[in-house]
């Protein structure tokens, strides 16, 4: 089990299960838990879920909790909780409901602490199209900012075809961020962070589709020669 747990909190059990399963699928060694509904089930929240939740994940082992919402009364159910618990190990994260917890289940998969899977949730948003652009992040178009690896001219690069039918699609884009994550490179794959998860989704590519692999860093050749391996495997899909 990952040191930081998630807790999604819903109007509806369906969805906070549904997302649960998403998110488990790309992150299995972190306990995600699922708080949807009232107490039968209806639509609506239930401040006993929220709180069998998270005080089930802290006896169960996780260092911390990032409690996720979708909608206004779950955020005040979530937040009665947490000032009931008065607990520094568990916070809750303002993001979209399902891109955070993808984003964060994906963080907290790679070892990251409470903070690290924190900002992944609050940045989910920005892997998505928008001012900056598909994964590009503010810092890396001011003035005096590092050069993103994207455009780095002395960045390993390699060209491949994507051989499984369904491409970067959400597991086998969990799995080329996490590789990223555990490694000491910067990686980019077709211009956009290639260790966001969201980000790599977003570019839509299918089988067939080439991808342009750019690392640097002291791992750099590691980076290139791990995600070519599995992408030439077809991440065990083809």
């Amino acid at each position: 089990m990952t040191p930081v747990a998630l807790v999604l909190v819903s109007h509806s059990a369906q969805l906070a299960s549904g997302l649960l399963e998403v998110a488990a699928q790309m992150a299995p060694d972190v306990d995600i838990r699922a708080a949807g509904g009232t107490d039968d089930d209806r639509v609506g929240t239930s401040f006993d879920k929220v709180e069998h939740a998270v005080r089930g994940a802290l006896s169960d082992g996780a260092d911390a909790v990032v409690v996720l919402t979708d909608l206004g009364s779950a955020t005040l159910t979530a937040d009665s909780v947490l000032e009931m618990l008065e607990d520094d190990r568990v916070r809750r994260v303002d993001a979209p409901f399902v891109e955070a917890a993808v984003a964060a289940a994906v963080a907290a998969q790679g070892g990251g602490d409470l903070d690290a899977v924190g900002a992944a949730a609050r940045t989910a948003i920005a892997a998505f199209p928008g001012d900056g652009g598909v994964g590009q992040t503010p810092a890396a178009t001011d003035a005096g900012a590092p050069v993103p690896v994207s455009d780095r001219d002395d960045a390993l690069t390699r060209t491949l075809t994507l051989t499984n039918p369904l491409g970067l699609h959400a597991r086998p884009a969990a799995m080329v961020a996490r590789k990223v994550a555990e490694l000491d490179a910067e990686v980019s794959i077709n211009g956009v962070d290639a260790a966001s998860v969201l980000a790599l989704m977003a570019l839509g590519l299918t089988g067939g589709d080439q991808v342009e692999l750019r690392a640097a860093g002291p791992q750099a050749a590691e980076a290139v020669e791990a995600l070519a391996a599995d992408i030439g495997a077809g991440f065990g899909e083809s």
